[in-house]
Order: structure tokens, then C-alpha cells, then sequence
């Protein structure tokens, strides 16, 4: 009995497909720990960032008691105002 060329171009598309779906599978899960990854240092950051804004309001609650500490605010994006008005961010 001879073998049909049909038989061959099934189990071709059937090998190449097989072998597609085990690319498209790795893709997906290196993508999957990337974005894990990408996201853990993002709440890192965002920790870091709220942390660091919750200092600056802090020392600029102090400010309005001990105004020396305005020119060390300066740097880190706060304007010192009159006296008795709140330290806000340049942006």
C-alpha cells in the first residue's frame, strides 16, 4: 500500500504546529516572569517614592515652626512661603 502525500503534509503541519505551540508557551512564560519581576520593583519604587514624600511633609510641617530648614528643602522640589502658609511642591 502507498503512502499518501496527504498523510505527509498532515503530519508536517501537525509537527511544525506542535513545535509553534511549544515557542509560543516559552514566550509566555518568560514573559510572565518578566512582568512579575517589572511589577515587584515598581512596588519597591512606589514604596520608596511614599516613604520619601512622607518625609518631605513631614519636615516641611517642621518648617513651618523652624524656618532655617527651608533652604534644605529647596533641593528636593519645595519653595519656601511666607510664614504660616504650607510648603507645596514645584511641579
Amino acid at each position: 500500500m502507498k503512502n499518501s502525500p496527504l498523510t505527509t503534509i498532515l503530519l508536517a503541519v501537525l509537527a511544525i504546529s506542535a513545535l509553534l505551540s511549544v515557542i509560543s508557551c516559552m514566550r509566555y512564560i518568560s514573559s510572565t516572569k518578566e512582568i512579575r519581576r517589572l511589577q515587584n520593583q515598581f512596588a519597591a519604587i512606589q514604596y520608596r517614592q511614599n516613604a520619601f514624600q512622607a518625609l518631605l511633609t513631614d519636615a516641611a510641617e517642621y518648617g513651618k515652626t523652624h524656618p532655617k530648614i527651608g533652604p534644605l528643602l529647596e533641593p528636593f522640589g519645595f519653595k519656601r512661603n511666607a510664614p504660616g502658609a504650607p510648603a507645596t511642591p514645584n511641579k
